[in-house]
């Protein structure tokens, strides 16, 4: 008899798995749309979705496994790192989706967002206000313009499916729409720094790994408050408060 795995729940969404189905579920009914309708648009492999109903999407699990997990060492082989950095440059290269997307706050938006999530931080003890200082002023360097792209906007690595060198599918669409580049290829790679070579291999030229690094810390601190009202852990092994304690 298969069982119910809960892949990821809080409160604003769930995901579970049975068998090889995976259903989520989601308060926002326009999060299951935008997911539904930027998996049409994606150049890149995406799940099969098998049906669709108010607040629940069921798609058909992927081929092959995850790139790699936070927390956990990646055995995949450069290679593969390799071409998921090919395609997310296939996805960046494509026509922009006809939605605002989420992420769609200009340099000035975030750096008030950032003020406000490091005073937070700060203020009630979740990291030392030196640890924060600090990663604060490296984010200085993803505080620019950008050109807009057609941005997964919630690239975690295990989003990303391979089988040997070649990429079978990209999951989680909800996020997607117009943003920054390289806030897709840092949150790919924060929590597997030393691949960041292999990725920007495939990805192609134009990009600085010091911007990318810029973008962790960034990342990073807007998310750690988030992930801990939420009931995660950014302190586990490889995940964001690595990311901002390593040098």
């Amino acid at each position: 008899m298969e069982e119910v795995e809960i892949v990821v729940a809080h409160s604003e969404r769930a995901t579970l798995r049975v068998g090889g189905v995976f259903l989520k579920v989601d308060a926002d009914q326009a999060r299951l749309d935008t997911e539904a309708e930027a998996m049409a648009l994606a150049p890149v492999p995406t799940p099969e979705i098998l049906w669709r109903k108010p607040s629940v999407l069921a798609l058909a699990a992927l081929p092959g496994a995850a790139l790699g997990r936070l927390g956990a060492p990646s055995t995949a082989p450069p290679a593969a790192w390799a071409a998921a950095g090919a395609a997310i440059r296939t996805l960046h290269d494509a026509p922009l989706p006809p939605w605002t997307g989420r992420r769609r706050q200009g340099p000035a938006e975030l750096a008030a967002e950032l003020d406000r999530e490091c005073g937070a931080l700060v203020a009630r003890g979740i990291l030392p206000a030196g640890l924060v200082a600090r990663n604060r002023r490296l984010a200085e360097g993803a505080l620019r313009a950008w050109t807009p792209v057609f941005a997964h906007g919630d690239l975690q690595v295990d989003h990303v499916f391979t089988d040997g060198a070649g990429v079978t599918g990209v999951l989680d669409w909800s996020e997607a729409g117009p943003g920054p580049a390289l806030f897709d290829l840092a949150t790919f790679t924060v929590g597997h720094q030393e691949r960041l070579g292999d990725v920007l291999s495939g990805y192609g030229a134009g990009v600085d790994p010091a911007a990318v690094r810029a973008w962790w810390s960034l990342r990073a601190l807007l998310g750690v408050r988030w992930l801990v009202d939420h009931g995660f852990d950014p302190f586990a092994p490889g995940c964001e408060v690595d990311a901002l304690t390593r040098p």
